[in-house]
């Protein structure tokens, strides 16, 4: 997700950065925890792989550090069930659309993809699930 887009819903983004022998996708703060960002703009579903593996950049951070991996194509439904979501929340191209084509901002959708998936302990809860017209 361009720090662009996170700004514009209003969140204290940054640009992208390097760290020695990864590269991160930008990051920003939301309720006094920072979450580093994992997009990915491709036509190929995520699977289980990306998805742990980013998880394991999150967890490297300060304890506490959450991820926000979103994934345009969505993510393979072999990737969803083999990845236990211990600190990251996913998004995928449908959910970008409906926050934003129903304005719901990404404060919002934050907190309640993190308290329905911890709750639930599912780690894609579509926005349109969240919040249902």
């Amino acid at each position: 997700m361009p720090q662009e887009v996170v700004r514009r819903w209003g969140l204290d983004a940054r640009a992208s950065f390097r760290l020695i022998g990864e590269q991160i996708d930008g990051s920003f703060e939301h309720r006094g925890t920072v979450y580093l960002i994992e997009a990915k703009w491709t036509n190929a579903r995520t699977d289980a792989a990306s998805l742990r593996s980013f998880q394991e950049k999150a967890g490297d951070g300060f304890e506490g550090t959450r991820g926000l991996f979103v994934s345009y194509s969505g993510f393979t439904v072999e990737g969803l069930h083999a990845f236990n979501a211990k600190r990251v929340i996913l998004m995928d191209g449908m959910d970008v659309f409906h926050a934003l084509w129903r304005r719901i901002s990404l404060d919002e959708v934050i907190a309640a993809k993190f308290r329905r998936g911890t709750e639930e302990r599912r780690p894609l809860i579509q926005v349109s699930e969240l919040f249902p017209q």
